[in-house]
């Protein structure tokens, strides 16, 4: 898999966080929570029940408002299944491949550091992302967000500065992870958290995926 890949690289980077920025998780996230309830409570959790702050929150924290607190249950096999039941229809958002390539086409290399576990990654990522993606960080890589220290591998292995490259996150994890790194934050509003990122003050803040070929080189122009 590419995650294992070393390359190396003296220009620039984009990582980017993968839920909620390159991949449109949020209805299977949501819906492996309500498949691992209802089946530890024994009766049907509708999504109404989970609220908006279950797009924010870990799933684990979501589960033990609704009464689901077993170990087990919340972070073993039945988690995994219920989620890589509902994974089958994540996909891409709107655009991501085709500004990956553009950002390859301009030479700059790009990856992602996400908070999934390495062993969800080789049937999570479809194949068309895996192809484009030069480096993967996951959890049990290096410490996980909001620590830096998946970011800076991650430029580690490409061979970029941290001052020459940007990382895009939707979360206020990602931005402080991007501080920590030393790579310019970049915001993306599209994700779990939405324009209230803003407040978390990521160097720039996007409203679409679009944007970010145009932006991060602006930033990492100056």
């Amino acid at each position: 898999m590419t995650a294992t890949t070393t390359t190396r690289h003296h220009g620039t980077a984009v990582l980017f966080d993968l839920d909620g920025v390159l991949l449109d998780s949020r209805d299977a996230m949501r819906k492996a929570i309500r498949g691992t309830a209802t089946a530890a409570l024994g009766r049907r959790v509708d999504d109404s029940e989970l609220g908006p702050e279950a797009d924010r929150l870990p799933h684990h924290a979501v589960l033990a408002r609704l009464g689901v607190h077993d170990r087990e249950t919340v972070l073993g096999a039945a988690w995994e299944s219920a989620f890589a039941v509902a994974a089958q229809d994540v996909a891409p958002f709107d655009g991501a491949l085709e500004v990956l390539r553009e950002l390859r086409s301009r030479g700059t290399a790009v990856g992602a550091v996400t908070l999934q576990p390495r062993s969800r990654l080789s049937w999570l990522l479809p194949a068309e992302l895996t192809g484009l993606l030069q480096v993967v960080i996951g959890w049990g890589d290096a410490e996980p967000k909001p620590s830096g220290e998946g970011i800076t591998l991650a430029l580690e292995r490409l061979g970029v500065r941290p001052s020459r490259a940007c990382f895009v996150g939707d979360s206020p994890s990602d931005i402080e992870a991007a501080r920590a790194a030393g790579v310019v934050p970049v915001g993306a509003s599209w994700g779990y958290t939405g324009p209230a990122l803003a407040a978390h003050r990521p160097a720039v803040l996007l409203h679409a995926l679009s944007q970010v070929p145009g932006a991060v080189a602006e930033a990492l122009a100056q």
